[in-house]
């Protein structure tokens, strides 16, 4: 069995003077479908998808921000935050990258599936069903938790450019 792999992008806004950080809101997505429906904490991602072994995982994390979102990725420079595994054992590396984007614009990918279980109904649900910035205490709340160290090694990277 092959490892599960996954690629993202992190966008990012920057804080304004009175910040306590060099980060001020990321982007994160709520995960569509009937599992996360109700669900809050721990419901939220980074945008990224699953990726084969012969695709490279920027042009993965690329392809599924659009595929996702419905939206262009935006230019780089894209910052490397590196990989995290997740408790599902998916390794996800993810790329941050400064940018803005207006939640409203955003068109979600969709994904089918027999939905109730077993029931022989296939439904059609969005890859994310809503995104927001948020500060990154918040997203750190709301994040698959094995994400939030996204958020460590970007404060880090930013610190470090200061």
């Amino acid at each position: 069995m092959t490892q599960k792999r996954s690629a993202g992008l992190l966008l990012f806004r920057r804080a304004g003077a009175a910040a306590a950080g060099p980060v001020a809101e990321v982007l994160i997505g709520h995960m569509g479908g009937p599992f996360y429906e109700h669900r809050d904490a721990g419901a939220w991602s980074i945008p990224k998808g699953e990726y084969e072994p012969e695709e490279a995982p920027m042009a993965a994390a690329r392809r599924e921000f659009e595929e996702e979102l419905g939206l262009a990725p935006p230019e780089g420079p894209y910052l490397p935050l590196g990989e995290v595994r997740q408790r599902n054992g998916k390794l996800v590396t993810v790329w941050a990258v400064e940018a803005e984007l207006d939640p409203a614009a955003v068109v979600p990918g969709t994904f089918r599936m027999e939905w109730p279980p077993r029931s022989g109904n296939v439904q059609e649900f969005p890859e994310i069903d809503r995104v927001r910035w948020c500060p990154p205490e918040l997203a750190r709340q709301l994040l698959v938790p094995a994400q939030a160290d996204f958020l460590d090694r970007l404060a880090e990277l930013l610190g470090h450019q200061e």
